[in-house]
């Protein structure tokens, strides 16, 4: 018996949820969801990137991920709102719950799409189609906002179909469904194509989906390598993943942060890594992990972006170790031009009971390290990550950076709605 995988994703998300609890909580009686209207954070600190988008402000251009700068040359009449984390959490939870009351084979793929196994609900719930518009329409009614429902016997497929046609709607797309649905598409609308292999496969002569399907699988690795094979297959539908209940172990770790100016000076762009380090070593910690490998991102005022790893000797989550690998390859890679975006990201990820191998003439006591480390985290645990910083965030050249870039916790602060005009 062939599987049945549902793919669940609420239409603009963030817009939505916003849009829900403005008209149903505040007594607001604008729907952001009927305007050109977008989810974005704050433009005077460069973070105003759009989140969500309405289908209004879709039709003017505005992409998720630009910038609100882009987005309201495009659109002068954008209505922008605050994002709210606090919020999004609460839909997030309550749309999973619902799902989760068909099938115990539920996988969050993110806050807002997840995977359902439906395989052995169909002698409860009826047939697939049926139950993909029962969960449908539910969610719109108890929750008030939409989903679009993909339906198939894998998950790539399933998330393919998702993705056709929004919002409200359900979907199909079957294996005998593939010529007809999925092989005419642009070949960067296949899952895990991004922009630069769609520009890759189009200088071979592939420009829709079923082109690569059709080429031969030695071509594409030998220009793409190993993820040529991987999306190989995913263009002939072929997808053996699981449905995962759980979720899995991280394989990596990092923050980046769009910083408010554009830095010019290698000081502040130190000081900006150590920033990101606190974060992401903060994380390595409290899952109880190590990283071995460290890498940074560094994009431009011309929005060029370039990379730069390393392996480290031994698995680390101390922050002044991982600051130091990325102030290393931040000095190696460099070009002088403006900076717009740093980060910092780590993979080869191990348990943090593994013994750490010292090296003969090693120096460094990382041992201390380690301990000033923990120190610090149960500070501010106790009293809040402002309550205790590092000296150089006290020089008056780095008094306008934030010495916990990228944290989770910020933002996740609410909104405070009393201070805005709802309409």
């Amino acid at each position: 018996m062939r599987r049945t995988i549902f793919h669940i994703d609420v239409n603009s998300a963030y817009l939505s949820w916003e849009a829900v609890y403005r008209l149903d909580a505040l007594g607001g009686r604008l729907d952001l969801r009927e305007i050109p209207a977008a989810i974005g954070g704050d433009v005077s600190m460069r973070r105003g990137i759009v989140l969500a988008k309405s289908l209004p402000a879709k039709k003017y251009g505005v992409r998720t991920g630009e910038s609100i700068l882009e987005a309201k040359k495009k659109c002068p009449q954008l209505y922008l709102a605050p994002p709210n984390y606090r919020l999004y959490e609460r839909c997030s939870q309550a749309f999973m719950e619902i799902l989760r009351e068909y099938t115990p084979v539920v996988e969050p793929y993110s806050i807002d799409e997840a995977f359902m196994d439906v395989t052995d609900s169909a002698a409860v719930f009826g047939e697939p189609i049926k139950l993909a518009h029962e969960i449908k329409d539910r969610i719109r009614r108890e929750l008030g906002f939409t989903v679009n429902v993909g339906v198939s016997e894998n998950k790539l497929l399933a998330k393919m179909a998702s993705d056709f046609q929004k919002p409200d709607l359900v979907h199909t797309l079957f294996i005998e469904e593939i010529p007809q649905k999925m092989w005419p598409l642009p070949v960067e609308e296949l899952f895990s194509v991004g922009r630069a292999t769609g520009k890759k496969l189009r200088t071979l002569g592939i420009t829709t989906i079923g082109e690569l399907a059709a080429a031969e699988p030695q071509t594409i690795r030998h220009n793409l390598k190993k993820p040529g094979e991987q999306i190989w297959r995913y263009a002939n539908g072929v997808d053996s993943s699981p449905v995962q209940p759980e979720a899995l172990e991280n394989k990596g770790y990092g923050n980046s942060t769009t910083i408010a100016f554009d830095v010019t000076d290698a000081d502040t762009a130190k000081a900006v890594l150590l920033g990101l380090a606190e974060t992401v070593a903060v994380r390595l910690r409290r899952h109880h992990v190590r990283a071995q490998q460290v890498s940074i991102s560094i994009k431009d005022d011309q929005l060029r972006t370039v990379s730069h790893q390393k392996v480290l000797p031994a698995a680390t989550n101390v922050t002044n170790e991982i600051y130091q690998a990325a102030c290393t390859l931040f000095e190696e890679r460099w070009d002088q031009k403006p900076i717009r975006l740093l980060g910092i990201y780590t993979s080869r990820i191990s348990k943090e009971e593994t013994a750490r191998q010292m090296e003969l003439f090693e120096q460094t006591d990382y041992e201390k390290w380690s301990r000033m480390d923990e120190t610090v985290d149960a500070i501010r645990q106790k009293f809040g990550l402002d309550a205790i910083k590092r000296a150089s965030f006290l020089l008056d050249s780095h008094k306008k950076l934030d010495h916990f870039y990228g944290s989770v916790s910020r933002k996740k602060k609410g909104v405070d709605y009393s201070k805005l005009h709802i309409e």
